[in-house]
């Protein structure tokens, strides 16, 4: 196939979409309020139509193939964030952010995952274009997420690290006094605040005495970016594996991340039932790792006639995470038996 390139149309009917859409999802939830889940059922299904409807513009205006290119990066990607919106709880379950601080902090992490993608693409798919031999490199990246996820799968899911302890906070705390507990709903608190609210008390409730200081919810939105920028080390080469354009990675990227926030409201609710999903993932980032790693053998080595169709790959990216779902339902997780049935107490 011929490169994609960058269509000007194709450029600015983007721009105007992702535009309107960082005006709709960002700054008109701009206020820390609650967001019930029929709101974020609603509003992930917007995100997804919003999607879809770009998928429509590229298979009309151009052709099946970048459409498919396009959509079957945005399906991994949007697969993959799942994986990651489970960290984004664990890191709010160890600073104790509750639902309301959850979606301010969210709020700005979808402003820092629009940059550093940006930045992560459009050095991927440079290095990626420049070598062929750099896809067998980044075909050992989707390889080795995809045995970390494996390996990681066999531990106790009820047990969360403790991000309080991020480097990314211990950094943070070198750099600025921090004031060790919530206000409001405040990244940065004064002195003279602390003060009025808390008089002597202040000085035993920091790290050291300064001017202004970092709350946990800032602390909690830095191990949320942090970890944000090494999950894109995991999809950034895995989308490209599948969609090498950059314009086509980008567009998928950006429309799997618009609707993260709303997503992770949705998740938290029924993780409890897709607990087949994780495994459907983890197929599909070995498919994507042996796929990238046929295509850059055809270029750099030798072809093989052995070639996977951008339709093909929709196929089984949509085909794998619709048997997890599935899977998920058909046979559900099984009850933890009841500690208290299990081990009764002596009556005696």
């Amino acid at each position: 196939m011929p490169h994609f390139g960058f269509p000007i149309e194709a450029i600015i009917i983007f721009l105007s979409v992702v535009g309107l859409s960082v005006y709709l999802d960002l700054f008109a939830h701009r206020k820390s309020t609650e967001i019930t889940l029929s709101d974020s059922v609603r509003w992930s299904l917007f995100w997804v139509a919003l999607a879809l409807a770009f998928y429509g513009y590229l298979w009309v205006r151009f052709s099946k193939e970048w459409a498919d290119l396009y959509l079957a990066g945005y399906a991994l990607e949007k697969s993959l964030s799942i994986d990651n919106l489970m960290v984004f709880m664990a890191i709010f379950a160890s600073f104790g952010i509750k639902g309301v601080l959850q979606h301010r902090i969210l709020y700005y992490g979808i402003i820092g995952a629009l940059v550093f993608r940006a930045i992560f693409v459009l050095i991927g798919t440079s290095l990626f274009l420049a070598s062929p031999w750099v896809g067998f490199l980044f075909a050992a990246f989707v390889i080795w997420s995809g045995i970390k996820m494996l390996q990681a799968g066999g531990g106790d899911g009820d047990e969360l690290d403790d991000y309080s302890n991020h480097w990314s906070v211990r950094v943070t705390g070198k750099m600025m006094p921090v004031y060790t507990r919530l206000h409001l709903d405040r990244f940065f608190v004064r002195h003279h605040e602390l003060l009025e609210v808390n008089g002597d008390k202040t000085a035993a409730q920091v790290t050291r005495i300064g001017t202004t200081y970092v709350t946990p919810a800032f602390l909690c939105l830095m191990a949320i970016e942090t970890s944000d920028i090494a999950f894109a080390f995991d999809s950034v080469p895995a989308v490209i594996a599948v969609t090498q354009e950059p314009l086509l990675v980008y567009a998928a990227m950006i429309f799997a991340i618009l609707g993260l926030r709303s997503l992770y409201f949705v998740l938290a609710a029924l993780t409890k039932y897709l607990v087949h999903l994780e495994k459907a993932v983890i197929g599909l980032l070995f498919f994507i790792g042996a796929k990238m790693t046929l295509q850059s053998w055809n270029h750099a080595i030798g072809d093989t006639g052995i070639h996977i169709s951008p339709s093909m790959s929709l196929s089984v990216v949509l085909g794998m995470l619709a048997l997890g779902v599935v899977a998920s339902f058909v046979f559900p997780a099984k009850d933890e038996p009841d500690e208290a049935a299990t081990n009764p107490t002596n009556p005696n």
